[in-house]
């Protein structure tokens, strides 16, 4: 993947091409790397300014560094993260999320339901509830949601009534049922009883709606899947301690002697900017703003130190190579050795935020294979 990502840059400045030449190549190149991203074409953007989730934006900075880099590829459940608002935008505890973006290949891993909690409603009397139970069904029948056969409950327990803030309640099965039969999705209802699970008027404890509050707490679907797009070229790992790559140096055009002269230098990194900007992306891509791939190139002269980090077919192919023992065998080449994955938070098509991790997308180290 890595390396597709390499020839793309490199077509994308030729030497002295024409302008149809110019634009022709880009348009293929950056199809090209949209392929790498598992896009057919670019999402358009928001048709208005609209803030991500919070929570989408935490959990990115959780598992990326500021360049998108995995800090550790453990952390996330499966290699995409899908947030889908309530569009029923109603009083009522009633929700409905369209999953028409989740693609048919991608398996579901969790699903949750996130509700943001309000302070409660101060009560006449004496008596207070200091707990009530939440209770969250997935809607069978549309239009008899409070017949015995009209839902399924798919989680409930007790919720304080001292605080605020969110929520989350598993809701696997139902998106699951969902993704299978889009035709089965009549949403889900959310109930509020006392401890014995009588009912409470009115109820104490309100969520926020998609109606008269703010976009940051409205009701949010979040779905951790897996779309089976692994690298298995290199082992991975995630960006030693976390921390911020190196800058992201543009590399323009060298002369031949430059050239030639790079090929005497010793097999190691150099940076390789991917600026999502500069190639017409950063209308949907939320973070990072660009990444460092970086390249590996130099030589690798017999004898092959340890500083080269050599593997044992490269040292043989190196000693053949240098006795000239056989015929057509050229030394070994400079390739990297250890690739990093990144991770993108973007707008779909669709409005709602996605995070998404590739595999094999940063030469973390460099050696003569």
């Amino acid at each position: 993947m890595l390396g597709t990502v390499l020839l793309l840059l490199a077509l994308a400045k030729p030497a002295c091409p024409s302008p149809a030449s110019v634009a022709s190549r880009r348009a293929e190149a950056l199809k090209k790397l949209l392929e790498v991203f598992g896009m057919e074409g670019p999402p358009a953007p928001p048709t208005h300014f609209k803030q991500p989730p919070q929570y989408m934006v935490d959990l990115f900075n959780t598992v990326a560094n500021a360049d998108g880099v995995t800090k550790n590829p453990d952390i996330l459940e499966g290699n995409t993260v899908r947030s889908f608002l309530d569009k029923t935008h109603s009083e009522e505890m009633r929700f409905l999320f369209v999953l028409s973006s989740v693609a048919k290949n991608e398996k579901i891993l969790t699903a949750e339901l996130h509700l943001f909690r309000l302070w409660p409603r101060v009560t006449d009397g004496p008596k207070r509830h200091h707990f009530c139970q939440v209770s969250v069904y997935q809607v069978l029948e549309k239009d008899k949601p409070d017949t015995p056969g009209g839902k399924k409950l798919l989680a409930a327990r007790l919720v304080s009534l001292q605080t605020s803030g969110w929520e989350v309640f598993a809701i696997t099965p139902a998106v699951r049922d969902w993704t299978e039969d889009e035709s089965s999705n009549q949403g889900l209802l959310v109930t509020v009883q006392g401890l014995g699970g009588s009912p409470l008027h009115p109820p104490p404890l309100q969520f926020a709606s998609g109606r008269g509050h703010h976009e940051s707490k409205k009701p949010m679907l979040v779905l951790f899947t897996d779309d089976g797009r692994r690298g298995a070229s290199l082992p991975t790992a995630g960006f030693p301690g976390g921390s911020h790559m190196p800058g992201m140096t543009p590399s323009l055009g060298r002369s031949r002697s430059t050239r030639s002269l790079d090929r005497l230098q010793p097999c190691q990194r150099h940076p390789l900017s991917v600026d999502f900007e500069e190639i017409g992306w950063s209308g949907w891509i939320i973070s990072p703003r660009g990444y460092n791939a970086f390249h590996c190139k130099g030589s690798c002269p017999f004898p092959l130190g340890e500083n080269m980090r050599p593997t044992n077919h490269a040292t043989v192919q190196s000693i053949i190579n240098a006795l000239k023992l056989s015929e057509g065998v050229s030394s070994p080449c400079c390739v990297p050795d250890k690739l990093y994955s990144i991770n993108l938070l973007y707008f779909d098509d669709d409005e709602n935020v996605v995070l998404k991790q590739y595999d094999d997308m940063v030469a973390g180290s460099c050696g003569c294979h």
